[in-house]
């Protein structure tokens, strides 16, 4: 079962360089992806990775996804960049299933993270405003940084042009529209610093 499992994902492998996509021979990948691609397929950069079950990837424009060495990536989460902006999954960070991650502004996900089930982190939002239909008026971009080591707990969103200091841990169902505190623990909506991590 073992060798059928590195065989399969070889092939996988090798359907993506031949579509254009720059993957690592030596990434783990249980599915073949989904796949969206309305820009450039070389902007997706797959390293040494582990993706395990079914993962959207979409990118329109000069949209780049990256997938560093040593992440892993969790069924049913679906990825998007476009305009200019990246998508950067640091090393060893994990994304668990059903993850949302849209881009438009570059979003940068540090080293060793876990990011829970269910998360959405949105480089974007609507226009909205009165006397036009919101699908007509466009989007508002603005960067995320998560930076390294980072926790956040199940069904958190993360709101555009906040900035996840390094050692934050962001409770489950949480909604982060402003930058945090290093080593901080933050809860609520929308979430507030209610401690600080201990030694």
């Amino acid at each position: 079962m073992r060798m059928f499992k590195i065989v399969f994902s070889k092939i996988i492998i090798t359907y993506l360089k031949l579509l254009g996509i720059k993957v690592n021979f030596s990434a783990e990948i249980s599915h073949f992806p989904k796949l969206k691609i309305n820009g450039k397929p070389e902007n997706i950069i797959i390293g040494k990775v582990q993706i395990v079950g079914i993962i959207d990837l979409r990118n329109r424009e000069n949209g780049k996804i990256i997938l560093e060495d040593g992440c892993k990536i969790e069924s049913d989460c679906r990825i998007v960049a476009a305009r200019e902006g990246s998508i950067i999954i640091g090393k060893k960070s994990v994304i668990t299933m059903g993850a949302i991650i849209n881009g438009g502004g570059n979003i940068l996900i540090g080293e060793n993270c876990i990011l829970g089930p269910r998360i959405t982190i949105n480089a974007n939002e609507h226009k909205f405003k009165k006397g036009k239909l919101i699908r007509e008026q466009g989007f508002i971009h603005k960067d995320i940084i998560i930076e390294d080591d980072c926790w956040f707990g199940a069904n958190t969103v993360i709101n555009k042009g906040v900035v996840i200091k390094s050692g934050s841990v962001i409770g489950a169902s949480s909604l982060v529209n402003k930058s945090t505190e290093k080593d901080s623990i933050n809860v609520g909506i929308p979430a507030k610093k209610i401690a600080e991590r201990e030694n």
